[in-house]
C-alpha cells in the first residue's frame, strides 16, 4: 500500500525543530506585548469576496495562489493567504474599530499556491501587528521601531535594512499611475512577459520587477514620491524625523511599493541579504481606505506582516539560535534495573512539584543504551536511579560531575534549582 505523505509545501515542523519555533515566538510576544498590543485569534477559513475585495481580483495571488473551493451550501471559501483582511473583518464584525484606537497582533498560517522553494512554502507561518484609528505617522514610526527592537531581541540588527517609501493619497497615486503607463508604453517591447501583462491590470507591480531588462527600463521612469500630495509628504517627512531621532538607519526606495492593492501613504519593508532571493523578512505600510472598502466606515489603519520561515532560516543562517532554544528537556530520569520504575515515575512527579518549570522526561524505553538515549534528547542533567543494598533509593546526578545523592525529593529538588537557576 503507498505511504500517504504530506502535500508538497506543507511541511511538518518536527519535536526537533519546534523549540527554535517556541524561542523566535515567544521573543516576538514579549516585543509585542510590551508596545502594548493585544493578540486577536482569527479563522483559517474565510468567504472568499473578502480576499476578492481587499487584495484585488487582478493580483497574483487571488488569480493564481488562493486555496479556493465550495462547501457542501455552495459558498465559495478560501484558506486564508494574507491575515489582515482577516483582522479588519474581525474587528468590523465586533465593533472594535468605529470611532476607536486598537493595537492588535496575531500569529498562525496562511495559505497559497505557488511553487516552494526554502524560506517560500504553500503552507507558511506568519506574525501580523495592527494598528487601527490613528492616523499620523507616530504610529507609522511606532510599528518601525516595534520591528528595530525585536532584531535587536534576536541578535540581528546588523543583518537587515530598512526600505521606506511613500504611495500618497488615492488621488496621487492615479496621476502617478497615468504617467508610468504612458512612459511604460512607449517601451513596452522592452519589458518582460510579466510586466506587459501588469501594465493593464496593476502598473505599479512592474516596479517590483525583478528582470534586468525592465529595470533598465524603470530607471528613467516617472519616480512616485514627485506626485506626493502635500499630506503625504509630510506625513513622509515626519516619519524619517522621528526613525532620524531614534537612531533607526533606513533607505528610501521610490521603487517599493507593495503587492496588494490596500496599500496607501507609508509602505516599508525590512530586507537582508543573508537568504538570497528571498530577502523580505518583515513588511507592511498604511492601508487608511481598507475598512471602509470592506463595508466599514473610514478607519486608518497601519500594520505589518513576517514570515516565520524565514526568521527562522536566517537566525540559523547567522548562528544566532541560542542553545537554550535547543534543549528540550532539563532533567532525564531513569532505573538502572528493574524493580523500580514505579519509583522513578513517583520521583518525577515529586520533582515537578516541588521545581515549577522543571522539564523532566522519564524513561520507560526498557534498560539498553540508557545515556545514550538521555544525551540524544539534550537534557542538561541525567539522574540514574538505583536500589541501595538495604532496599533504599540512590541516584547518580550527571551534569558537570557524578555525585550520589539520597533520593528524598527534597535534597534533590533543591540541586536541582540550583543547577538550573528556578
Amino acid at each position: 500500500m503507498t505511504k500517504i505523505k504530506a502535500i508538497r509545501g506543507m511541511n511538518d515542523i518536527l519535536p526537533d525543530q519546534t523549540p527554535v519555533w517556541q524561542y523566535l515566538e515567544a521573543t516576538i510576544k514579549r516585543v509585542v506585548s510590551a508596545y502594548g498590543y493585544s493578540e486577536i485569534r482569527m479563522p483559517i477559513v474565510e468567504q472568499t469576496d473578502l480576499f476578492k475585495r481587499s487584495i484585488g481580483e487582478v493580483t497574483d495571488i487571488v488569480e493564481k495562489e488562493m486555496y479556493t473551493f465550495d462547501d457542501r451550501n455552495g459558498e465559495s471559501l478560501t484558506l486564508r493567504p494574507e491575515g489582515t483582511a482577516c483582522c479588519v473583518r474581525a474587528g468590523e464584525e465586533h465593533g472594535l474599530l468605529y470611532n476607536q484606537t486598537q493595537r492588535f497582533w496575531y500569529q498562525g498560517p496562511m495559505f497559497r499556491y505557488e511553487k516552494p522553494q526554502k524560506g517560500r512554502y504553500r503552507q507558511f507561518h506568519q506574525v501580523g501587528v495592527e494598528a487601527f484609528g490613528m492616523a499620523g505617522p507616530d504610529v507609522d514610526a511606532e510599528l518601525i521601531l516595534l520591528t528595530a527592537a525585536l532584531w535587536r531581541e534576536l541578535g540581528m540588527s546588523d543583518a537587515v535594512t530598512l526600505q521606506l517609501n511613500s504611495l500618497g493619497s488615492n488621488q496621487a497615486r492615479a496621476e502617478y499611475r497615468d504617467a508610468l503607463v504612458a512612459y511604460l508604453k512607449e517601451h513596452f517591447d522592452q519589458l518582460d512577459e510579466d510586466s506587459q501583462r501588469r501594465l493593464e491590470s496593476n502598473p505599479l507591480r512592474v516596479l517590483d520587477s525583478k528582470n534586468e531588462a525592465t529595470r533598465v527600463v524603470l530607471e528613467k521612469a516617472p519616480i512616485l514620491t514627485d506626485y506626493l500630495d502635500e499630506e503625504s509628504a509630510n506625513d513622509f517627512r515626519q516619519l524619517c524625523e522621528m526613525l532620524d531621532a531614534a537612531g533607526v538607519h533606513y533607505e528610501v526606495n521610490p521603487y517599493l511599493v507593495r503587492g496588494l492593492d490596500y496599500y496607501c501613504k507609508t509602505v516599508f519593508e525590512w530586507v537582508t541579504e543573508e537568504l538570497g532571493a528571498q530577502g523580505t523578512v518583515c513588511a507592511g505600510g498604511r492601508y487608511d481606505g481598507l475598512v471602509q472598502q470592506l463595508g466599514g466606515k473610514p478607519t486608518t489603519a497601519v500594520g505589518f506582516a513576517m514570515g516565520i520561515e524565514r526568521l527562522i532560516l536566517l537566525l540559523e543562517t547567522l548562528g544566532l539560535v541560542p542553545e537554550s532554544a535547543r534543549q528540550t528537556f532539563d532533567l532525564y530520569l531513569a532505573a538502572e534495573h528493574k524493580g523500580i520504575q514505579s519509583d522513578v515515575v513517583l520521583l518525577a512527579e515529586q520533582l515537578r512539584a516541588a521545581v515549577p518549570g522543571l522539564r523532566v522526561r522519564v524513561h520507560c524505553a526498557g534498560l539498553k543504551n540508557i545515556a545514550t538515549k538521555a544525551r540524544q534528547t539534550g537534557a542538561q542533567a541525567i539522574v540514574l536511579v538505583k536500589k541501595t543494598e538495604d532496599g533504599g533509593l540512590k541516584g547518580s546526578l550527571w551534569c558537570h560531575d557524578e555525585t550520589e545523592y539520597d533520593l528524598q525529593p527534597e535534597p534533590l529538588a533543591e540541586r536541582l534549582r540550583m543547577l538550573f537557576d528556578n
